[in-house]
């Protein structure tokens, strides 16, 4: 029972991680009907910003107020990231056959990857424990269930993070534009709606969130390197895809239950299999719930 339950928090921790980099797939094919297979290295840029910064203001003022300047700063910057892979991989080529865009998005990431290779080395990067320390949950048998302190607020961080998506998705001018340009482009631009402007802030903001998890990854792991933006996005991806490509509580459900698979596999069965589960588990939910979890059948326009 304690065992389960220390398998169960490190499984919500990892996926409140994967769900934030899952709204940003989810979002860009809501309104596009793409899938950014950059979005993943965009996550791990916001990574190794966070590292730079944390490196560079610890010592010089306290640790939460570093912390919070490395998720702003990544944010920011991880958003200008995301703009220019819009400008350059999509915008271009938005009219043109669907495979076109996948192509120069996967290209995009293989730039991005090879970029932070030069500029940051290709060896890992690691901090220290920024916020050691925890509680002890529960005790059975001798083992010790532990819930530190960087896992609560990376489930704090993560929520109040999807509450202000949430909010601007739904309740300002620029979530109206956006549910609006999903819907229909074209009538959304003739009503008065710049599809070009919503589009790439739709981009900016989906980096801005992976920015955050990838930040928050720096934090619990504290090691990272130029490759794992493949792997986690790939996670992501998965995620999205087994919630409801297109829906975004699909996109944090789907996220949720990639991390507790992993946490459970790794757990209780050959740690070399874990990957080979999560995506037999999705084959199996797409098998009798081709939408996915959360998803919705798709309505052809005519």
């Amino acid at each position: 029972m304690a065992y389960a339950l220390q398998l169960l928090i490190n499984g919500v921790t990892l996926g409140m991680i994967y769900g934030l980099i899952a709204v940003g797939y989810t979002m860009v094919y809501g309104i596009i009907g793409m899938i950014n297979f950059a979005h993943g290295d965009v996550f791990m840029i916001g990574a190794f910003i966070g590292l730079i910064v944390l490196t560079a203001l610890t010592g010089i003022t306290s640790i939460p107020l570093a912390i919070a300047a490395a998720f702003i700063v990544a944010a920011v910057l991880s958003g200008v990231y995301g703009f220019s892979i819009e400008r350059v991989a999509y915008r271009p080529l938005r009219g043109s056959f669907r495979l076109a865009p996948l192509i120069s998005a996967i290209g995009m990431s293989i730039v991005l990857e090879n970029y932070v290779q030069v500029t940051q080395g290709a060896l890992d990067r690691a901090i220290p424990p920024l916020l050691p320390g925890g509680v002890a949950v529960m005790r059975q048998h001798g083992f010790v269930v532990q819930l530190s302190f960087m896992q609560v607020a990376i489930v704090v961080v993560t929520l109040a993070v999807l509450a202000v998506f949430t909010w601007i998705v739904t309740k300002t001018p620029l979530g109206r534009a956006m549910r609006a340009v999903e819907q229909d482009a074209k009538m959304a631009a003739l009503l008065g709606i710049d599809t070009n402007t919503t589009i790439s802030l739709t981009f900016v903001t989906g980096a801005a969130l992976a920015a955050v998890a990838g930040v928050m990854f720096l934090l619990y792991y504290g090691v990272i390197g130029f490759y794992i933006g493949f792997n986690a996005g790939i996670k992501a991806f998965t995620a999205a895809v087994l919630g409801g490509i297109g829906s975004l509580p699909g996109a944090v459900l789907g996220g949720l239950l990639i991390g507790l698979i992993e946490a459970f596999w790794s757990g209780y069965g050959p740690l070399a299999y874990k990957d080979a589960a999560v995506y037999s588990i999705l084959a199996i939910v797409l098998m009798f719930l081709p939408s996915g979890l959360l998803g919705r059948h798709e309505v052809e326009k005519v």
